[in-house]
């Protein structure tokens, strides 16, 4: 049993938590996450389901989408609304809806898009030196982290529908993997000076994966046979170009040899799918151009 399954993760579970009753429903303990996502959060969680394991370093790096729930006022210690209170500049809430109604979006916005530099939140799944940050976080302890380099290719306002518009906007995210939309929130509010965390968080997209591809865990649960669902494991790395070996190469790659390709087809350190003649992923190659080949790096079937 082999490829990807899009889960429509629900709130108020670990995306751990969602593997494991995932491993139940297909009846396989093969099966792994890509991209976490807090407990809080809900929408496109990428299982991949057997030998699909094996791409997850490359579907890992996909740009993703979330909209987002961003309230003003405060900060938390978690950076979301499940934290406790922290940084509060004692406004009251019209004070809050008066400083927001003066923010030039645009402006405020645009120094947020392209690339950025990003300290990693303590409450986040981030290891250094082995320790998991939030773990360190729950006893107390805060310690330095290095600001790493994001990249958001879009962020605008969504129409707000919220209970409270006074105080909270709502904004859509495409970022680079490995961005904080939390973090996000928290320079906002402090560069218009009144504090912010989420209140709510949803991915909408992984890669090519959106969330109306994704399936709930009542509709996975109602299916005769959850593999049904499964999507191709090509599909996780359809992005990339290609090379079609004919059938004699086949076991050979599967083997570890390179394969020879035009020179200057691929640019040096690219990542090739190497598929047989029938689009079956056989592997995932590296181009090396001073040699005019492909070697096999992930062997697949």
């Amino acid at each position: 049993m082999d490829g990807i399954l899009i889960i429509d993760k629900p709130a108020g579970i670990t995306s751990h938590d969602v593997v494991a009753r995932v491993r139940r429903n297909l009846r396989t303990k093969r099966v792994g996450h890509t991209g976490t996502l807090d407990p809080f959060a809900t929408g496109v969680l990428v299982l991949l389901v057997g030998a699909a394991t094996r791409l997850a370093q490359f579907v890992d790096k996909d740009e993703k989408e979330y909209e987002a729930t961003i309230q003003f006022g405060f900060e938390t210690d978690t950076g979301d609304r499940t934290g406790l209170r922290i940084e509060d500049p004692g406004l009251r809430i019209e004070e809050v809806g008066d400083a927001l109604h003066a923010v030039k979006w645009d402006d405020v916005l645009s120094k947020f898009r392209g690339e950025l530099m990003q300290t990693p939140p303590m409450y986040s799944a981030k290891k250094i030196d082995g320790k998991k940050l939030y773990e360190l976080a729950r006893k107390g302890i805060e310690i330095e982290r290095e600001p790493v380099k994001v990249k958001i290719s879009a962020l605008e306002l969504l129409p707000n529908e919220i209970r409270d518009p006074q105080s909270a906007i709502r904004i859509r995210v495409s970022c680079s993997a490995g961005t904080y939309i939390r973090t996000l929130a928290e320079d906002i509010g402090r560069l218009i000076g009144v504090g912010a965390h989420l209140t709510q968080l949803r991915r909408t997209r992984a890669g090519r994966f959106r969330v109306d591809e994704a399936i709930t865990f009542p509709e996975l649960e109602d299916l005769q046979d959850p593999k049904d669902r499964l999507v191709p494991m090509e599909e996780a790395v359809s992005h990339m170009p290609a090379i079609v070996l004919p059938d004699d190469r086949v076991a050979k790659t599967r083997n570890g040899l390179s394969t020879r390709v035009e020179s200057g087809q691929f640019p040096d350190g690219a990542t090739v799918r190497i598929l047989d003649e029938r689009s079956q992923l056989v592997a995932i190659g590296i181009a090396r151009s001073a040699e005019d080949i492909v070697q096999p790096k992930i062997v697949l079937g």
